[in-house]
């Protein structure tokens, strides 16, 4: 992979290659606590990987032994300051990654290969699938410090798995490992550390070759959309037709019969204001 001289020596830092971005949490030698700055480069990595349609999936994994162990609580961290939907830039915010991995319209893959603990691990749950190394220590303990938990836990916790898994985890705080993690439904996998991002990156190199890139998009706006059952009807009707008839919806056809990679023409950039015109579409008929 090719470094993007743009991203260091900060503590993000940005590859790609081969339709795949890499975003490494580089402060290994704090166990990659999160602090605003991160928070920060996180973000314009994100929004970065959004626009550019040369990527196509996404890695967020850590450096060294951890993936990140929780929040910098030093007085210059500033670890919850920044931009938020709710409240004034430099202010307070209990969401300091702005966009979260969710709004990226790409899969985004969090390869946990270490602890996990706090923002760390909320996070990683903003993140579409999570790979963990089985024995990494995981928790949302934010209750036993006196706070609640950040990054829209609340939200994404239940989300992946059910609210009463979501008590355990975010009532108690207590520790947990990753393979019961994936017992929970908050993982995909749990595999020994060394494996963590080989597994990620064997995912997301699939993604980039196979999958088309706005038919990902798409599947995972309905996936984090929240919708009930009859809008979510709506929205797959609508998407179905801006896809049907286009080149692509016979080139994925073409190439599965001819066993090949597919060649997409498509782009997410090139497509979204149909996305919005057709989503403006279905709510005015609601």
């Amino acid at each position: 992979m090719v470094k993007d001289p743009a991203y260091g020596p900060k503590v993000i830092q940005f590859a790609s290659r081969d339709g795949v971005a890499v975003l490494t949490l580089d402060r290994p030698d704090k166990l990659n606590v999160f602090s605003g700055g991160m928070g920060a480069e996180l973000g314009a990595a994100y929004a970065r990987c959004d626009a550019d349609d040369a990527i196509r999936a996404v890695v967020l994994t850590g450096a060294g032994t951890a993936f990140c162990a929780g929040a910098d609580m030093s007085p210059a961290a500033d670890s919850f300051a920044g931009p938020s939907r709710t409240v004034s830039p430099r202010a307070f915010t209990a969401s300091p990654v702005q966009p979260p991995a969710w709004e990226v319209r790409k899969p985004v893959i969090a390869a946990v290969n270490g602890h996990a603990i706090g923002i760390g691990f909320t996070l990683a749950m903003q993140c579409d699938i999570r790979i963990v190394a089985e024995d990494a220590k995981l928790a949302i303990p934010q209750t036993r410090r006196g706070m609640v938990p950040d990054a829209q836990s609340h939200w994404t916790v239940p989300a992946a798995t059910s609210r009463a898994v979501a008590a355990d985890i975010l009532l108690t705080g207590r520790t947990f490992r990753g393979a019961e993690a994936v017992t929970l439904g908050l993982a995909s996998r749990a595999l020994p550390a060394d494996e963590v991002l080989p597994a990620a990156l064997e995912i997301a190199r699939d993604i980039a070759a196979n999958v088309h890139p706005v038919s990902a998009a798409l599947t995972k706006r309905l996936l984090w959309s929240g919708a009930g059952p009859d809008e979510v009807e709506r929205l797959e009707t609508a998407y179905h037709r801006i896809l049907m008839g286009t080149d692509d919806a016979r080139e994925g056809p073409r190439a599965w019969m001819q066993r090949r990679s597919p060649q997409w023409t498509g782009t997410v950039t090139g497509t979204w204001d149909r996305v919005l015109e057709a989503e403006s579409s279905v709510q005015e008929k609601n």
